[in-house]
């Protein structure tokens, strides 16, 4: 809970033109979002050179944040899910690393910062309020977020897995998102 909230009042101040605040959001954050670009992106240097342009998106919108909306981690996650994902769209693919190194080796390499207990206890507990709400989706819906969200697809790249029109899924997943939504704060 300390992390989280420290996390909320840099990424606040951050909003506010504060550099040192904004340096404390990196620190906090870095190997997770890098991370999430890895995932998506499949390769070192375009996930570096994504979570690059994840920060200068950050900077730039940490005033639009609302801690009262949610997690400022999930906030953070989501730019760089984004921007990962409109990268590798726009750009052929590509080999293992320079190194001859696994991408998924590569990716393991990065460590994190290590997360206080409670930190740890509340994340379990929003995953498990998560992992419930999900459960209760019907299994399209539950595939379909599962799809967008865990194994980083595009919905374009959903829709066309399950064989129905763009249009249809993003009403499917949107629907969905707002189930979860509510049943998170039923939950909580």
């Amino acid at each position: 809970m300390r992390r989280r909230l420290a996390l909320t009042a840099a990424l606040t101040q951050s909003g506010n033109g504060d550099r040192q605040a904004f340096r404390l959001v990196y620190d906090m954050t870095a190997a997770k979002l890098f991370g999430v670009c890895l995932r998506i992106c499949g390769e070192r240097q375009a996930a570096e050179d994504v979570l690059q342009e994840v920060y200068l998106i950050i900077w730039k919108r940490a005033s639009a944040y609302e801690p009262a909306r949610g997690n400022p981690i999930t906030w953070l996650c989501t730019i760089a899910r984004n921007r990962a994902l409109d990268s590798h769209r726009s750009s052929p693919p590509r080999g293992g690393n320079a190194d001859g190194e696994s991408d998924g080796a590569a990716a393991a390499a990065v460590s994190d910062d290590r997360p206080l207990a409670d930190y740890l206890l509340l994340a379990e507990e929003e995953h498990g309020k998560l992992r419930h709400c999900l459960d209760d989706l019907d299994d399209r819906p539950r595939a379909a977020i599962h799809a967008a969200f865990t194994d980083g697809l595009t919905y374009a790249d959903v829709a066309a897995r399950s064989a129905v029109p763009l249009p249809t899924m993003k009403s499917l997943i949107r629907r969905a998102l707002l189930r979860l939504r509510e049943c998170m704060r039923d939950d909580g």
